[in-house]
């Protein structure tokens, strides 16, 4: 087996695999799409909303917004802990848009990967707080854990050789997306071979 980066930026990568079996490689595509953990947003405590967008719009706008994932540098000390991130949009006499740049994060480190979303429109006098939560999840639970927006497995000239591209949300450099990747596929294979050696 070997892999050989062969289009890479901060978006996007495609690497070339060569001698991998296609259920492999297909199995490799899967985890790639929803099977890396991120950070999203799994809650949201609304403390003040006038705006026209019900409580549960703005929870859901929020938690479709992909958040940065820095699992070395962030504060979380395990799977299980949240990050919080609060929005105050105070009171104005224009209208505004508030954008995800308008959250802010307790960890420096996991923050919108746009500052540019769209979360409401407010109208002069209208207002919104509130404070999300945060976690790893993976996009097997739901798509806002997704880790890439797009995996791609093509075939290529060669029997044995096969083009995987991956373009991230931004949670995540799509590199490490493809590593992580392989490294949670080794370990499944592992683990299936433990259990079928037991059943002997």
């Amino acid at each position: 087996m070997s892999l050989e980066i062969i289009n890479e930026n901060e978006e996007k990568v495609s690497v070339k695999i060569k001698g991998v079996p296609l259920q492999y490689a297909n199995a490799l595509r899967r985890i790639c799409l929803n099977g890396v953990p991120i950070y999203a947003v799994e809650s949201v405590d609304m403390l003040e909303n006038s705006s026209v967008l019900a409580d549960e719009g703005v929870a859901h706008r929020v938690g479709l917004i992909p958040l940065k994932t820095d699992l070395e540098s962030s504060k979380a000390d395990n799977e299980n802990d949240k990050i919080m991130l609060t929005l105050d949009s105070g009171i104005s006499d224009e209208t505004r848009t508030i954008l995800s740049g308008d959250l802010k994060s307790q960890d420096s480190n996991v923050v919108p990967t746009s500052d540019d979303i769209p979360i409401v429109t407010l109208a002069p006098g209208q207002s919104i707080k509130f404070e999300a939560h945060a976690r790893l999840g993976k996009g097997t639970e739901h798509a806002k854990w997704n880790s890439a927006n797009i995996v791609t497995l093509t075939e290529s000239d060669k029997d044995d050789e096969r083009i995987l591209t991956v373009e991230s949300t931004g949670a995540l450099n799509p590199k490490h997306i493809i590593l992580s990747s392989v490294e949670q596929l080794a370990s499944k294979l592992s683990e299936f071979k433990t259990t079928i050696s037991e059943i002997k």
